[in-house]
């Protein structure tokens, strides 16, 4: 699913104020979310289409791939059905790019281009990829 800058923006401050500081995060309420992210599933479609805007060269071209947190609005995008259940979840945001002399370029020049939405769990998270 697309996330817009704007989206990105909001979410990846949400985390950088909160998680990455060493806090818990906040979801629905104000409340501490506890059992932030087991894992997200992006499915082989989504993975092709950011590889396909990057260069070929497999040492270039390339995913990053950023630590988030569902905002009240993001989540309510997603997952309209259960925004209260994700917001302040974590999650990962992806874009393509590449990376050339240590330097970092993004593919999409107006700075968009970011995905997410993934499967995740929790909260779907049957059945355990692990086996277990």
């Amino acid at each position: 699913m697309k996330i817009s800058k704007k989206d990105f923006e909001s979410m990846k401050a949400k985390y950088d104020k909160e998680v990455k500081k060493g806090k818990p995060a906040k979801g629905a309420k104000g409340k501490d979310k506890d059992n932030q992210l087991n894992w997200v599933f992006f499915d082989r479609g989504t993975l092709e289409s950011l590889l396909a805007k990057v260069d070929e060269d497999p040492k270039v071209g390339g995913i990053q791939f950023y630590i988030t947190e569902y905002t009240e609005e993001t989540a309510n995008l997603v997952y309209p059905n259960q925004a209260a259940a994700y917001e302040g979840q974590l999650t990962i945001v992806m874009r393509a790019a590449n990376l050339k002399d240590s330097q970092l370029l993004f593919v999409d020049e107006d700075g968009g281009g970011f995905e997410g939405g993934g499967v995740e769990c929790p909260f779907k998270c049957e059945p355990d990829p692990t086996g277990n």
